[in-house]
């Protein structure tokens, strides 16, 4: 009877042990190497990040996830001040800042949630709109109040948006340009290169991937 138990054990434990080997080797090797391969060759862009590479091929960062293009800190100063050479993405503040990601002011993606007669909300937003108003304008191009859009002044519902609208874009042109020695016009068209229209025509609204459009200013200036 011992040994019949015995044998029984060790015929259940070679079982156990033989599934768990064929499971590993399917679930831990096999199926990762598939859906892998399947990636690299279908989606490859998607796989890697869907990233953007400046004209060296040089990896930048991903069309996905928004960055901040801001001056390096003084010392003491909370937050760091914007490098106006670039066009600025939708604001970020509102979940926190974090020691991870420091370029974006985010703990996590979400959105404030406060509500729009939330008085710290209100008080962001009219800094915001201050603040765009100024940094936009130059001494031939004046922006008001009225021709700040929504986005410039709220982020979005993920706090993680690459784009912006292309009002908002067309708005940051005469800056841009007059901090970069470029013609407006030439400003104009690398906005107008980076807009991308409506999801078959319909769905969703025109935007500016921030990141793209950057990158191919920094080329046009090096250029």
């Amino acid at each position: 009877m011992t040994h019949t138990s015995v044998g029984s054990t060790a015929r259940v434990l070679g079982a156990g042990l033989r599934a768990l080997l064929a499971l590993t080797l399917l679930c831990g090797v096999v199926y990762p190497l598939a859906v892998t391969g399947i990636a690299q060759t279908l989606f490859r862009d998607r796989a890697d990040g869907s990233e953007i590479k400046d004209a060296s091929g040089q990896v930048v960062g991903s069309s996905l996830i928004g960055q901040r293009y801001d001056l390096p800190p003084e010392k003491g100063e909370e937050p760091p001040a914007p490098d106006l050479r670039w066009f600025q993405p939708r604001p970020s503040r509102g979940l926190g800042t974090n020691s991870v990601n420091t370029r974006y002011e985010l703990i996590l993606s979400g959105a404030t949630n406060r509500s729009g007669d939330d008085p710290e909300l209100i008080r962001w937003v009219r800094e915001a709109k201050a603040a765009v108003v100024k940094d936009n304008s130059t001494a031939t191009y004046r922006v008001g109040p009225d021709d700040v859009p929504p986005d410039a002044v709220t982020s979005s519902g993920s706090g993680l948006d690459p784009h912006i609208s292309p009002a908002y874009a067309a708005l940051q042109v005469h800056r841009v340009a007059d901090r970069n020695g470029l013609a407006v016009r030439k400003v104009e068209h690398l906005v107008e290169e980076h807009t991308t229209g409506r999801l078959l025509g319909f769905l969703g609204e025109p935007r500016v991937n921030v990141l793209e459009l950057n990158t191919a200013l920094r080329d046009a200036v090096r250029g």
